[in-house]
């Protein structure tokens, strides 16, 4: 029977005192916490299948509860995520509850987050992303970004930043979002990584690819890890490698 293995872990890194990333897998969350060691999670495949990651925004309130409330949100509307606009409009009511919770709490005023993540469904898969947490298709030999960086131009030299032209939540006043969405069809041996920037910033994209090639499963995630804490571990670290399997 064809099924979908995702193996996940979220940590802390070596330069936060606490993570504020937070992660879905199907029905299962994982909110501002660390797992020491990869979690490996199979399902059938068939029903939609939603995972994806939150990055808490950093130098603003309650990036911790940000996040957390994304994923919760995704966990529970995850079965009925099967085309775009599901997606879409599930999107939109988490920047909705965002701003609905900081409304209700003045603590949490301009709390945001990041998110990205895939909805596998039975021949295709849905992504998405809204900041600058990705999803990659490691499916081929060399590694393919099918996210959109919600980030300004970078200055000629510079790799990454931190600034960010949208997020859920992260304002005053909510001013909407436009959620990054597209489909492709996926077949038995697809791979997908989704993540936040934690991995993809201090890990270059050639030391990605080479690690996907030569690991799989559990064990790549945890060499994708080792090799963010390597670099300096400079932001929280989460990770989830998708497989389809026949």
């Amino acid at each position: 029977m064809p099924y979908v293995a995702v193996s996940a872990l979220s940590h802390a890194g070596l330069m936060r005192d606490h993570n504020e990333d937070s992660l879905v897998v199907g029905p299962w969350t994982l909110c501002a916490t660390v797992t020491r060691t990869p979690q490996t999670f199979v399902f059938p495949l068939g029903d939609p299948l939603v995972v994806a990651v939150a990055d808490g925004i950093g130098g603003q309130p309650a990036g911790e509860v940000a996040s957390a409330l994304v994923v919760r949100q995704l966990a529970a509307l995850g079965p009925a995520l099967d085309s775009e606009e599901a997606v879409r409009e599930a999107l939109t009511l988490c920047d909705r509850a965002l701003y609905a919770a900081a409304d209700s709490d003045p603590g949490l005023t301009a709390m945001g987050t990041t998110v990205a993540g895939t909805v596998v469904l039975e021949e295709s898969l849905i992504s998405f992303n809204v900041g600058d947490s990705r999803v990659l298709d490691a499916t081929r030999e060399e590694l393919r970004q099918v996210s959109v960086d919600d980030n300004p131009p970078l200055a000629p030299g510079q790799r990454t930043t931190s600034l960010l032209t949208q997020a859920i939540g992260g304002a005053r006043r909510s001013t909407g979002i436009t959620p990054h969405v597209s489909t492709e069809p996926v077949g038995a041996g697809a791979r997908y990584l989704v993540c936040s920037d934690g991995l993809t910033d201090p890990v270059p994209d050639g030391e990605l690819d080479e690690l996907l090639r030569v690991h799989d499963d559990g064990r790549a995630a945890f060499e994708l890890w080792r090799a963010a804490i390597e670099a300096g571990g400079p932001d929280n670290i989460t990770l989830a490698l998708i497989r389809i399997g026949a």
